[in-house]
């Protein structure tokens, strides 16, 4: 049997101590396979963030296991998480999280520049135009963000995902700051990605959104309380989406 391609065991994050003590994850089990497309929803303050953050290597947990293909990195210093993100992990975010005054071209080129690789600033643009081409930005390469619409900027943040080849995509809310057009549009890509083999983690407040994803995790107070597939889940149900801490 294959390994998963993610898989977290007894997952804690804990701020504060003793009777101030709060849970942000408590003892999280749960395991994603190589090629799934995954949605995460839940309440606000119910531990989703929290999880997102850790699966991405931005955070580490308080206790527990967390192995990303096939590697322990829950205990990984500061250099070698940034070196696991580069190389295993793209991410794409609600602001787009693109660098203003650059070109979208030197924009998704950005993730080879900082890995440990020996890539010439030759194979660097071509990766880069590639990427820009691969999401049908291929006439843009030279715009700046504010050239851009905003399902065009989403556009450029999942070329740059993309440009390491990395097996695994964290999207956090990809489709939050897009008309209903666009988002369908990023949508479709990200259908484009998975159906190419592409493991794919969403997380997500919109019920339409999150149908697109083959598996729903629902996160509530720090746990998972369910993990439906074929679009099965109480998070799909507004009232309890809107039922968690605020």
């Amino acid at each position: 049997m294959n390994q998963p391609l993610i898989e977290v065991r007894e997952l804690a994050k804990i701020y504060g101590e003793g009777d101030a003590a709060v849970y942000a994850l408590a003892s999280v089990d749960a395991s994603i396979e190589r090629g799934e497309f995954v949605a995460v929803m839940g309440p606000s303050g119910s531990g989703k963030s929290t999880l997102m953050n850790i699966l991405g290597c931005l955070d580490r947990p308080t206790t527990g296991a967390y192995m990303l293909d096939g590697s322990d990195v829950s205990g990984m210093s500061k250099n070698e998480l940034a070196a696991v993100r580069n190389r295993k992990i793209g991410f794409i975010f609600q602001s787009f999280n693109l660098l203003p005054r650059l070109s979208a071209l030197a924009n998704v080129s950005l993730p080879v520049m900082y890995n440990d690789d020996d890539v010439s600033e030759e194979e660097q643009r071509e990766r880069a135009i590639a990427a820009l081409n691969s999401v049908g930005l291929g006439d843009r390469l030279h715009h700046r963000p504010n050239q851009l619409s905003g399902g065009q900027q989403q556009r450029v943040a999942i070329a740059r995902a993309l440009i390491n080849n990395p097996p695994l995509i964290l999207a956090d809310e990809p489709t939050g700051n897009l008309d209903s057009r666009s988002s369908e549009e990023i949508m479709g890509l990200l259908h484009e990605l998975h159906a190419k083999g592409t493991t794919i983690v969403m997380v997500t407040h919109e019920p339409d959104i999150a149908t697109h994803a083959g598996r729903i995790v629902c996160v509530r107070d720090g746990k998972v309380v369910s993990d439906g597939r074929d679009g099965h889940s109480p998070c799909l149900d507004r009232k309890v989406l809107d039922g968690g801490k605020q």
